[in-house]
């Protein structure tokens, strides 16, 4: 009987010696050094002390990074545990931004801000989903009557195009193949990938997008089997009524449409060029002015890779959380969208192009 009390007694002491050492070892002795070493102590708050280095690291202000963890941060905020303390929610934002910023692979990030690769794939999990939750009913909402109109005034004071209720386009979002997909992610350039279809305003503002179809999907079929494609045959989108067009009230109402490229097709609110074959002096004008007013979705694409550099490598994640983070990252396009930074994020979108154009699949007329 004694033997028996010494055995349970050891085989207690040896539980909870191997459940103290556990304890010990939740937070990893590398990453024990977060506070001292990790770029998050270390290197940003550094840049916040340059303004130039903490645009280019995060691709926004500090100020406007301040303006965002005051929307998100009661979303991000996790409770600390007996084991460990919880990450705190600005620390969160960065490491999700610099992945958006920098398209650096999750594991290089949970190095540099000494955390394990499962908090760091989380933090980026949480702020997407946060700004989906938080950010789309003001940055990216459902357009009104007065919306379409506000966007058909601003392309015809632009790009000189009346009538006109965005640019739509498509673009491919190159992701690692995941397991067991067969060919539905497989697009025509034989890569992987998720389809972000969009409607843009002449500022190159999202007003619709659509995330999430197989990259086997051809961008008519994309946009037909889209709420946006379904809401304007069904005539459900508040899309104002035909109207004379400017200085050309003698034509009659003319009603209001989306421009496209050739893969889209042709309805009375949806215009495309006309083949490039026999056309006449009109056609070519024609063709011209539509270019212009559909060029316009090709730049915000162009800013939105640019910015988010993440957009220009191959994703590594779930396809749910692809999505989610596509739908972040326009979101937060259109909040920091400023006037004086387009032309210069379409310039490095364009010596990206050069270099990795490869790399960005976008669909019809979009592509390369």
């Amino acid at each position: 009987r004694i033997n028996r009390r010494k055995a349970f007694a050891a085989l207690l002491l040896l539980t909870m010696l191997r459940r103290d050492r556990r304890r010990r070892l939740w937070v990893r002795p590398f990453n024990r050094l977060r506070s001292e070493r990790g770029d998050f102590h270390r290197l940003v708050a550094e840049l916040r002390l340059d303004a130039k280095r903490h645009h280019e690291y995060f691709r926004m202000s500090a100020e406007q990074m301040d303006e965002l963890l005051s929307i998100l941060g009661p979303e991000l905020q996790k409770q600390s545990t007996n084991y460990r303390a919880a990450i705190e929610p600005k620390q969160r934002l960065a490491v999700a931004l610099r992945y958006l910023a920098s398209g650096d692979s999750l594991i290089s990030l949970a190095s540099s801000y000494r955390l394990g690769h499962s908090t760091a794939s989380n933090s980026v999990h949480m702020v997407c989903a946060a700004v989906e939750k938080l950010m789309m009913q003001q940055h990216l909402p459902r357009p009104t009557k007065d919306t379409w109109t506000e966007v058909a005034q601003g392309f015809w004071a632009k790009w000189n195009f009346p009538n006109c209720l965005g640019a739509i386009d498509g673009k491919h979002v190159v992701i690692q193949a995941p397991p067991n997909s067969g060919s539905r992610y497989l697009n025509k350039r034989n890569g992987f990938s998720r389809v972000l279809l969009a409607l843009v305003d002449a500022d190159f503002r999202f007003r619709v997008i659509q995330v999430g179809d197989f990259g086997e999907i051809s961008d008519g079929g994309v946009y037909a089997a889209s709420d946006l494609g379904r809401g304007m045959e069904n005539g459900t989108l508040e899309v104002p009524p035909s109207a004379p067009l400017p200085g050309a009230a003698h034509l009659g109402d003319v009603p209001y449409v989306m421009v496209g490229n050739g893969a889209f097709p042709l309805k009375t609110y949806l215009m495309r060029p006309y083949p490039e074959r026999n056309l006449n002096h009109d056609k070519k004008i024609f063709n011209y002015r539509m270019s212009r007013a559909r060029m316009v979705v090709e730049h915000a694409f162009g800013i939105l890779s640019s910015r988010w550099r993440i957009f220009l490598r191959k994703i590594n994640l779930h396809p749910k959380h692809v999505d989610t983070l596509v739908m972040a990252g326009c979101i937060l396009h259109n909040f920091l969208l400023a006037p004086s930074e387009n032309l210069r994020l379409l310039y490095e979108a364009e010596e990206q192009g050069v270099r990795r154009m490869a790399a960005v699949l976008n669909m019809g007329e979009n592509r390369g």
